[in-house]
């Protein structure tokens, strides 16, 4: 029973930082007022979201990069999985957003 104590302890995450916490922090950080960091975390979503759906890709340089891909329809049929026949529905396409961790960030950590 102590190895699946243990692996409870380690699945509980410590809390995410708020975007009320996030502009707090850019302001002490920049010396800013908090509304004008909440502005700006704001506006930098709606940039990201446009650039996104209009480009496919948007790099946070030093942070991330959010792509799209486009998944293909599938069509309706039998499959095998797992040693069995399996009846799958037809499924439409898909666009897929995924985000990737920069080189920089992954070598920081």
């Amino acid at each position: 029973m102590a190895p699946m104590k243990a692996m409870k302890a380690m699945n509980v995450a410590a809390k995410t930082m708020t975007k009320g916490a996030l502009a707090e922090a850019l302001a002490s950080e920049t010396g800013l007022k908090k509304s004008e960091c909440n502005k700006v975390v704001e506006s930098l979503a709606k940039v990201a979201t446009a650039q996104v759906k209009s480009a496919g890709k948007f790099v946070l340089p030093g942070l991330c990069m959010i792509k799209t891909r486009q998944k293909p329809a599938t069509k309706a049929g039998k499959r095998m999985a797992f040693g069995k026949e399996i009846s799958c529905k037809a499924q439409p396409a898909k666009t897929i957003v995924k985000a990737f961790c920069v080189a920089a960030l992954k070598k920081s950590i």
